[in-house]
């Protein structure tokens, strides 16, 4: 069982601070994963993850690692963390959220899903049990279960087969999960995901459905894929009531940092989002004054740091005038400093709100900081 402590908890919302401990360290919450999918945090490498970022768990996907490199080569390099040398924790998707999105190439059935690939159209079956085994070769700390993720919008009756299909589906993840053995000698753990669309009668009848199970954590996912905001953070405090206290809360694929805040306030733990690396590998920088594009003509001339107040690599040594420049000459040097800056910020916002449940302050700086970091610097036209 996964050694959970919450250590405080927020006398004005939901919010705590703890942290729990697994065979490649511990973790503090809540918590961000950068998303590794592939096994690589795209355009940083895993030195800058640890030693300058210090992200103290990555996440990985199913999906992709079985279809490449295949379980086969991480079982013959002792797993992922080997493979990739990452001493820190992962965490691993089950793969059902990019099953979801690959739409008419998949099919879903009472034992499973049968999908292509969308690397070369070749046909594949994952059931609960394939997934356990294949997150057993990989290796991870934390695996997650074979889910269905419902689309926005999408009608009760869907929504009720969907959730039957996962609480099924969940306790098949679980018998397996039990009756298999980790392959390289430090414990897994497993967490079950939480369906039922916008609707909440679902939701507490799925939540109620795994609890029964015992899972080790419990995560909210099928949210964040359209919905209005205000519908996601209502769902979410619905749902954290019917989640255990005693075990890590994690809420799938979102988002934003305003949103990130905002959820830790309604009980969540852990978070995970490629926003922070896609918006940098796009020029798009995540700044205490607000998201900035370095794309833009302002920038040309501006000798100034990023961020004054962010002490990562990229704001201590380079100008906005030179990553504006490395964006618009289409040097691979400015997706890696604006991925550094984009994690360290949000490292450092989980941190910060970390900080701020211990000293009572959270909700009123989270309410001041969520209206600055949303805005989008408006300057002159981009070139």
């Amino acid at each position: 069982m996964l050694r959970f402590t919450v250590h405080h908890k927020d006398p004005y919302s939901k919010a705590r601070v703890g942290e729990f401990e697994t065979g490649h360290g511990i973790v503090h919450t809540p918590v961000f994963m950068p998303v590794g999918t592939q096994g690589t945090v795209k355009a940083i490498t895993q030195r800058v993850l640890e030693n300058d970022i210090d992200a103290e768990i990555v996440l990985s996907n199913t999906y992709h690692l079985y279809l490449r490199p295949g379980t086969k080569i991480l079982e013959q390099a002792g797993g992922l963390h080997n493979f990739m040398n990452w001493k820190r924790p992962i965490l691993t998707d089950s793969g059902g959220f990019q099953i979801y999105s690959l739409s008419d190439l998949r099919k879903l059935k009472k034992d499973g899903v049968e999908f292509r690939s969308h690397l070369d159209g070749s046909t594949h079956f994952f059931s609960p049990s394939k997934v356990i085994e294949i997150e057993r070769s990989i290796g991870s700390d934390i695996m997650m279960p074979l889910d269905e993720c419902t689309p926005f919008p999408c009608e009760y009756e869907y929504a009720k087969r969907s959730k039957e299909l996962t609480s099924d589906w969940a306790e098949l993840n679980k018998k397996a999960f039990d009756e298999t053995t980790p392959l390289y000698g430090h414990d897994q753990y497993l967490f079950g995901i939480i369906q039922g669309s916008v609707y909440k009668d679902l939701r507490e009848a799925s939540a109620k459905d795994l609890v029964k199970l015992g899972f080790d954590g419990y995560a909210i996912g099928g949210l964040a894929v359209g919905e209005p905001t205000e519908t996601m953070y209502d769902l979410v405090n619905f749902t954290t009531d019917f989640m255990p206290d005693i075990k890590p809360r994690y809420l799938m694929g979102v988002g934003r940092p305003e949103n990130i805040l905002e959820a830790i306030a309604l009980g969540v733990d852990m978070f995970d989002c490629v926003m922070p690396t896609r918006n940098a590998r796009n020029a798009y920088l995540f700044t205490s004054q607000g998201i900035v594009s370095m794309r833009n003509a302002a920038y040309k001339d501006d000798y100034s740091s990023l961020d004054p107040v962010c002490d990562c690599y990229t704001c201590k040594k380079f100008s906005r005038a030179y990553l504006r420049h490395l964006f618009n000459a289409k040097e691979i040097l400015a997706l890696e400093l604006a991925t550094i800056h984009n994690l360290k910020f949000y490292l450092d916002l989980i941190r910060e709100a970390r900080k701020r449940i211990l000293d009572g302050s959270f909700i009123e700086w989270k309410n001041k900081f969520s209206k600055i970091i949303s805005i989008n610097v408006q300057t002159k036209e981009e070139q």
